[in-house]
């Protein structure tokens, strides 16, 4: 249901530009109500419930709203969810999301994994580095994985960079065997 998705994320990212939202703090707000949902077996049954009343539900979300600090333009749109019986793809929504946010404000999704934690005039570097090759600003995840041996492996979207000990071994291997 990637089209569901990105149907909400699109329409909710015309809200954050209309409504000139806090891009990260609309963000935090519906990873809190995510978190909340995962977390919740509770909650997911009465949100997902279709013998509930959506009054009901939404009177629940308003509690949770008003415990958490939840803005009403995030409330809102939990709230078309749960009335459209779509809160189960809320996860699904955050990440297309993201990434239609980012795609309006001009970054570059970008995961990085090293062989170890790097430090932050590291990030900073490699961050700077993917931005000149992007064109755009970078927003980086971070991972770790042992077995590239020393360098990174940096993802933009389907765009693979290999700088790791690991890839090297791989492209020197194949060259002698061909």
């Amino acid at each position: 249901m990637a089209s569901v998705a990105s149907i909400y994320a699109r329409a909710f990212a015309d809200v954050v530009s209309d409504q000139h939202l806090d891009v990260d703090r609309a963000m935090a707000e519906l990873r809190t109500i995510a978190a909340l949902l995962a977390e919740s077996a509770d909650l997911r049954r009465v949100w997902e419930n279709p013998a509930i009343p959506a009054e009901q539900k939404r009177k629940l979300l308003d509690a949770i709203a008003e415990r958490d600090g939840i803005s009403q333009p995030v409330r809102n749109l939990v709230a078309v969810l749960i009335d459209h019986r779509r809160v189960q793809f809320l996860g699904r929504i955050l990440q297309q999301l993201e990434k239609e946010l980012d795609a309006r404000l001009g970054f570059a999704q970008a995961e990085i994994t090293s062989v170890r934690d790097l430090g932050d005039a590291e990030r900073r570097a490699l961050e700077a580095q993917v931005g000149k090759l992007t064109g755009k600003k970078v927003r980086a995840r971070y991972g770790r994985d042992q077995s590239l041996l020393g360098g990174a492996v940096i993802r933009i979207g389907s765009t693979i960079y290999d700088g790791s000990v690991k890839g090297q071994l791989e492209r020197i291997k194949q060259a002698i065997s061909s």
